[in-house]
């Protein structure tokens, strides 16, 4: 299997959540070996997206770089990562990413339009070797543990009667993610928004990107797109943020209340000791090869 990157540019204008500002976005192309790499032109900072660049992780993912920051790309990300590009420039003349609804159905949409196009390089996916996990006081847990699959298994528990209990388990396809995991957007209790926008955050959310809850009820007039719409949106932020890896994840990805600070705690884990992973070439690992070559089938 080969590495891919987009067959053409795309440039969209959109919104940023905390900010509220305009910011335009494009996607460009990029040669082989190159990863993820985003671009801000109005600083002319470029910050590949590695772990080590991570500056922040309370309300969303943000890498930085020189003291230049591009927030809010965990949902970008989880499209670029379920469509198993490897190589794309992502420029930006602002630091935030569009939000656009609140989901990555956008993104996916933008990248159909662009196109796939695979290049000579073989691709290189990351296996879990090893179980690790990482847990918090309160109960909070992220895990990785060995599996020949791309698992993404997801439990959340809210004092609110619209949420309660809800676990999905999700088993990746392209296909299965633009239909059960895209679509899904973020959401925010009101007491929450008004807090945040006292401190000068949320400034671009609304009911056109967000779902917003009171005490008792969903304010958005259309209701929710699935009926455990909430926890699905937690599988679409950790396929982004399990993006920070660098390479596609072979292994089962579980979470109980996991959060985008969790989850990078989790890629850092992971990479502490050789024993828990190895890098993968897809062009010579045949079983792997297979995994991959039905999960991203109707990604072309």
């Amino acid at each position: 299997m080969k590495q891919r990157t987009i067959k053409k540019s795309i440039e969209i204008v959109g919104i940023g959540l905390h900010k509220g500002v305009p910011v335009t976005m494009k996607l460009e192309p990029l040669e082989a070996n190159m990863g993820i790499v985003f671009y801000r032109k109005d600083e002319g900072v470029t910050i590949p997206l590695k772990i080590e660049n991570v500056v922040d992780t309370k309300m969303a993912t943000v890498i930085g770089k020189d003291g230049v920051i591009i927030s809010t790309i965990e949902h970008l990300l989880s499209a670029v990562y379920a469509y198993g590009i490897d190589n794309l420039r992502v420029i930006l003349d602002n630091d935030e990413v569009p939000v656009l609804d609140g989901s990555s159905s956008g993104y996916c949409l933008l990248i159909d339009e662009a196109g796939i196009e695979e290049q000579e390089a073989s691709k290189k996916a990351i296996k879990v070797k090893k179980a690790i996990e990482v847990t918090t006081n309160e109960g909070k847990k992220v895990s990785l543990k060995p599996s020949l699959h791309i698992v993404y298994d997801f439990s959340i528990n809210f004092d609110h009667p619209v949420i309660g209990e809800q676990e999905y388990r999700f088993d990746y396809s392209i296909s299965q993610y633009k239909e059960n995991i895209s679509r899904a957007r973020t959401f925010g209790f009101l007491h929450e928004v008004q807090y945040l926008r006292s401190i000068g955050l949320a400034q671009g959310g609304s009911l056109e990107n967000a779902i917003v809850l009171d005490d008792n009820k969903i304010l958005n007039p259309e209701g929710l797109r699935y009926e455990n719409e909430f926890v699905r949106h937690k599988i679409l932020d950790a396929i982004g943020d399990m993006a920070l890896l660098g390479y596609t994840l072979i292994g089962e990805y579980n979470a109980h209340a996991g959060s985008h600070h969790l989850n990078h705690l989790l890629t850092k884990k992971l990479f502490e000791s050789e024993e828990n992973y190895e890098i993968v070439d897809l062009d010579r690992a045949e079983e792997e090869s297979r995994v991959f070559e039905v999960a991203y089938a109707q990604a072309k």
